[in-house]
Formats: C-alpha cells, structure tokens, sequence
C-alpha cells in the first residue's frame, strides 16, 4: 500500500503524518491489518529495537473520587464494587513496588485517585518515593495524583519524581462529554508544569469510549504537540457500575489499528500498552509488542491484569526483550533535548471512518475488579 510505504518513510524520518493519513490507518480492513502491523513494526524497531519497558503500578489512595470522569470506576457515584482505601504509608507502598521490580519493572507508577494533590499529599508522596528508590536501585518513579496546584510539580521533582502521568484521554472537543468537573485545558496545563518542573511528561488516551476516527486522531495529535516522553493507550474496561459499562465498541483488530496509528504519529516516543489490553486484545496481545515498546506488568489500578509471569512469557515468545534498568529508553536525539518530529502541513482533514460494531460476542467476564495487591492482605500480582 502507498499509504503505509508513506508512512513508514515518514516515521523512520520522523516526520509526522498528515491527519488525512492518520484516519486512512483507522479505516484500513482487516484483510489489511497484518500488513499496517508490519509497517508500524518497522517503525517501532527503528527507534526501540526489540527492547520491551515494564511498568507497575501502585494505587496509592483507591476509590472515593469527587470528580465524575465517566470511564472511571473510582469517579464520582461508581457503584462498581471497587477496592476502597485511604493512602497507603510509605513503607507498604514500597513493598508493593518491590514486586514489580523484582517481576522486571523499571518503573514505577505512584497513583492517587482525586482531583489533585493536598500539599500534605505530596509530602506523603515524597516520603513514599524516598522509600522506593532506596530500597530499589535504578528505578525510576512516575507519579500520577490529578491537577498539580502551583509549585506541586517542583517539589515532587525535588523528592525524586522522574516522570509526572496526566492523561488527556480524549479529544478537546468531546472532554464534556465524560467529564464536567474539570476540562480539557486543565488536563494540558498539568503536563505542561510537570514539564516545566523537569520532569519527563507521561500522557495518553483512552480508545473505546464512543469516540470517533476524529477524535482518536485528534487526541493523539493534541499529545504529539505536547511533546510527552511516553504516551499510553488505554483501552476503556466497562465496569459495571459506570456510566460506560455497556460501551463495548472494541475488536482486537480496531485496538491493533488505534495502536499502529499511535506509532506513525509519535514514531520515537514510548509507546505503552496500559490498561484494557486483556479485556480487548486477548490473544491478539503478541501483535500489539510490534507496535508499542512499553506496558504495564501485572494488575492495574481497580482492575486485574493477567499474570506478570504470562507477560514475561508473552515478551519472550514473540521474539522480543525485558529492557534493563542500565538501558536508557528513548533514543539518543529525544534524550539530547530534541522536540522529535519534524513539521508537516496538514493535509485536508478526511472524513472520519465508520466504526465497525464487534463481531464476537460481549465478554463482559473478561472484566476482572482488583481483589489482591496495594490495600489488602493478599500478594500482588507481578
């Protein structure tokens, strides 16, 4: 295909595509899917090599949020049957970061539902970073604790924060449409003070919410102007108990494609394959490593993930490898200071593709709520 010969030119130059090219990835076939996989594969190695970057992540705080982001098992009014639990202290959260670590994590991810950290919150944050880098040499940790107040940013960086995580999810246009407590420039102003605070930028999205071809594709280009370090994709688990819970518009294929038009737009950035990936991709999971260079290992936030050693496995199968702790993740231009890719002029915006409904039959048993790890008795999973 010229399109995907085109792309693939582009990616190894690192020159973005056009919008009208990101939307024809999205509305390629499934007869043509292996070959999109193929194309962005090329790209993903050119950058990462066969290199696989695993994260973990520790609900530091879970459940009780005041804000009502509609995908969110933890918003506002969830009747999902989530783990409940105040802030863990220090110690128990390195211990459960321990895990991840010692599964092959290279970085871990603090995580507090709210709308925003307390500076009282980001004193026990620091304290819990404190805790995790001394007992787990070379780790690096990323923290996610919602909209940062002035001077926020600085003072995590100050305690050891190497990356700050604030999704933007969805497009600019259709943020109102799940969430009405805080908007879309709120969300952007966050990355841009982790950023200006030195810390490396982590923001992503997440597919299967009801959005359209434009939409995804406006997100992504919103992300790739930011300039993030890594960008995870989500895949929206429907729980019940959500305001989503019967938004099932996923197949592994579509999820396949959303990722490989994820690659062609952000060609040298970490590419992380984050929450969602089980309930979605299923066994579809091993295609997805020659796209991204980078997931979460084991359980996720509220929800369970499968088992790290099945991760492990599926790595190892599929040809590729557990990047170590001496290995420096983004290529050597993005490490030296460079914004990445090269301007490109738009081409005229293409109408967006009709989403294909799922042809197999709803598993809704796919959705597993989190019952071990951070903030209870049992062992996590890693």
């Amino acid at each position: 295909m010229d399109l995907l010969n085109t792309l693939v030119d582009k990616g190894l130059r690192r020159e973005l595509p056009t919008r009208e090219e990101a939307l024809a990835v999205l509305a390629t076939s499934d007869d043509e899917l292996l070959d999109v996989v193929a194309a962005a594969g090329k790209v993903r190695r050119q950058w990462f090599g066969r290199r696989v970057k695993l994260n973990y992540l520790v609900n530091l705080k879970s459940g009780l949020c005041p804000e009502d982001c509609s995908y969110c098992s933890q918003r506002l009014g969830s009747k999902a049957e989530i783990l409940k639990y105040t802030w863990l202290k220090p110690d128990d959260a390195s211990k459960a970061a321990a895990a991840g670590v010692a599964g092959g994590a290279k970085r871990v991810c603090l995580v507090a539902s709210g709308r925003g950290p307390t500076d009282r919150d980001v004193d026990r944050v620091s304290e819990t970073i404190s805790a995790i880098k001394e007992q787990n040499e070379g780790v690096e940790v990323c923290a996610c604790l919602g909209l940062l107040s002035d001077g926020q940013a600085e003072r995590l960086r100050s305690a050891g924060a190497d990356a700050y995580n604030h999704n933007l999810n969805t497009s600019e246009a259709t943020y109102g449409d799940i969430c009405t407590t805080h908007d879309f420039s709120d969300r952007v102003s966050t990355v841009q003070q982790a950023q200006a605070a030195g810390m490396s930028a982590c923001s992503g999205l997440i597919a299967g919410m009801g959005e359209t071809d434009a939409d995804l594709v406006d997100v992504v280009f919103a992300l790739r102007e930011l300039d993030p370090d890594s960008v995870p994709v989500n895949f929206l688990i429907p729980f019940e108990g959500t305001p989503l819970a019967k938004e099932w518009n996923l197949t592994p294929q579509r999820a396949l494609r959303i990722l490989a038009m994820v690659r062609f737009v952000c060609p040298d950035i970490e590419v992380r394959l984050a929450g969602g990936r089980e309930v979605h991709l299923r066994s579809m999971q091993p295609l997805a490593l020659h796209l991204v260079n980078s997931l979460f290992l084991g359980d996720y936030l509220t929800s369970e993930g499968q088992a790290g050693k099945d991760d492990l496995a599926m790595i190892a199968d599929a040809g590729f490898e557990v990047e170590g702790t001496d290995t420096t993740t983004l290529p050597e231009h993005r490490r030296a200071g460079c914004g990445g890719a090269q301007s490109a002029a738009d081409a005229a915006e293409a109408p967006a593709a009709t989403v294909p409904a799922p042809s197999d039959e709803t598993r809704r048993d796919l959705v597993a709520v989190r019952r071990r790890g951070a903030g209870t008795d049992l062992p996590p999973n890693a």
